[in-house]
């Protein structure tokens, strides 16, 4: 089992950050030391950041070593990016939330949904990918247009009324991308990466196809434990993972490959107000919604809305594809943040993350 600590920082923070810091490395020592996760895990205060280490291999076949540049999947942490592209096409005066979808969609099975409806995950709308699996020829790669064809040409029934209640919808960050082209008048890979990735200068983060990650350098290779064989081997050798294959153009709900340098500097550029023009915008994104009965629901735009174990407030969001588990967890009070990414869906990643999220509340 590799491990290398790329760096403890200690420079001008507070004692009670230290003693978090050295716990948490010692935490992790002890964990990497039994444990088979593959992955990086990164802690950071303020911008600064305190504690990087790996353990793992990002290629098991070349054992390549993981490090702070190595490009993994983020799975549905891309949802904060495609939140925030909304945001600044609100911002920019090209949309508003409480837009109905049917001004820039042709949804005419599922009226009465809003963009803000789609950014809290309170549409109501049926999930794509069980019908797509049922109809989609395989063959073929779809993407976003193709899943709009098929929700109105099979028109599973809605979960329930727009408003109604929260339900996690990857069908509704499918809706939320192709809004954004049609508001903006460009591709959404485009928008992602002209106002988000070049100007933060995140040279390692893109929406990529396959053909496309394959050229690239220091990629990690995603892994499931196979019983049978008693190792773990390549996610996309298995059966159950050639969705995203057949689904590998959707834009939205998830595709988005990046660093943990890279998501460094999303997180400060978060803290500094450098993707939003005004203060309000974010504190929108890291407010609960109002349910139709007047009940909250804990999701903002792109984030879960939490608490800490002493009450402060943190927003955090998972992502979870074949091979991969993702997490950031942002503690704004303090401006602390953790990262962890995975690629080989270790059946630790949920107890790091946790234990992690303990150490580190109240700091």
């Amino acid at each position: 089992m590799l491990l290398i600590c790329l760096g403890i920082v200690l420079n001008p923070i507070s004692p009670f950050a230290q003693n978090k810091t050295a716990e948490a490395a010692a935490f992790l020592d002890s964990l990497f030391a039994r444990s088979s996760f593959s992955g990086i895990v990164q802690i950071s205060t303020g911008g600064q950041v305190l504690l990087t280490k790996t353990n793992g291999w990002a290629n098991r076949e070349q054992q390549s070593p993981i490090d702070a540049n190595t490009v993994f999947e983020l799975a549905s942490v891309s949802k904060q990016f495609t939140a925030m592209v909304i945001m600044q096409l609100q911002e920019a005066g090209k949309l508003q939330y409480d837009d109905p979808v049917s001004l820039y969609l042709d949804l005419p099975d599922y009226p009465g949904i809003t963009i803000k409806h789609l950014l809290q995950h309170r549409s109501g709308l049926p999930d794509y990918q069980a019908i797509m699996d049922q109809h989609w020829d395989k063959s073929k790669v779809a993407g976003n247009a193709d899943i709009l064809d098929y929700l109105n040409r099979f028109h599973p029934p809605a979960l329930f009324a727009p408003g109604e209640k929260y339900t996690y919808s990857n069908t509704g960050y499918v809706l939320l991308a192709s809004i954004a082209e049609k508001a903006s008048g460009k591709d959404f890979i485009e928008l992602v990466q002209k106002n988000i990735f070049t100007p933060l200068n995140m040279r390692r983060t893109g929406i990529r196809t396959r053909a496309e990650k394959a050229q690239l350098k220091n990629v990690a290779t995603g892994y499931t434990w196979s019983a049978q064989k008693n190792a773990f081997l390549p996610a996309d050798s298995f059966p159950s993972s050639n969705y995203t294959i057949w689904l590998g153009a959707r834009k939205g709900p998830g595709r988005i490959s990046s660093t943990i340098n890279d998501l460094s500097k999303w997180d400060l550029a978060l803290y500094k107000g450098r993707v939003t023009r005004q203060l309000v915008t974010l504190e929108r994104a890291f407010s609960p919604a109002t349910n139709n009965n007047g009940s909250l629901s804990r999701y903002g735009f792109g984030w879960d809305i939490l608490e800490d174990r002493f009450g402060q407030k943190m927003v955090a969001h998972n992502g979870d594809n074949p091979g991969f588990k993702t997490k950031i967890v942002r503690f704004l009070l303090s401006q602390t943040t953790l990262l962890v990414l995975c690629n080989n869906a270790s059946e630790d990643f949920d107890y790091l993350a946790h234990r992690l999220e303990y150490l580190l509340a109240g700091n």
